[in-house]
């Protein structure tokens, strides 16, 4: 299978909001680890709280995690400003939908961010969502193994 990311940034915040806007884009759904914060950190640096608040200004904007310690979510609900959706199981949809559903949102007029394109990049695709490709926010911390990985994993993006 190959997918196609609408966009491949380096970053989160390379996102273009006006071109975004300009597409009818009101709702930005992000990846929690290695996307929006460093792997299993639990707590996000402070250009990234400034870049997600700023974000709200003119998105609906939300965070769907695949990971399923009630714990670890609910920490980071507590210090995330925007809302915190736990146990997606991406590439699964149901979330990603309820989200939507929730904030009002038509799966049109969102943009999925991601750093893995079997997981996120999948399920915004399958929900009929924009997608957002970005590459680790730790990429330069990330041992070798891992990086090897997320090389093979974008072996099934087509460009």
């Amino acid at each position: 299978m190959r997918l196609k990311p609408d966009y491949i940034l380096d970053s989160i915040y390379d996102i273009d909001k006006n071109d975004l806007k300009n597409k009818g884009i009101k709702g930005i759904f992000f990846d929690l680890d290695s996307t929006v914060m460093k792997s299993k950190a639990g707590k996000f640096t402070k250009k990234t709280l400034e870049f997600l608040s700023d974000l709200e200004h003119d998105f609906k904007v939300a965070i769907i995690s695949n990971n399923h310690s009630k714990s670890y979510i609910d920490k980071v609900r507590k210090i995330s400003p925007v809302k915190v959706y736990g146990n997606a199981r991406k590439p699964d949809v149901k979330v990603l939908k309820l989200a939507c559903f929730e904030l009002g949102l038509e799966v049109n007029e969102v943009v999925m961010v991601g750093d893995r394109p079997l997981t996120d990049i999948l399920a915004g695709k399958k929900t009929g969502m924009k997608t957002i490709l970005v590459d680790s926010i730790s990429k330069n911390e990330e041992n070798k193994i891992v990086r090897f990985v997320r090389f093979l994993e974008r072996l099934t993006i087509k460009k």
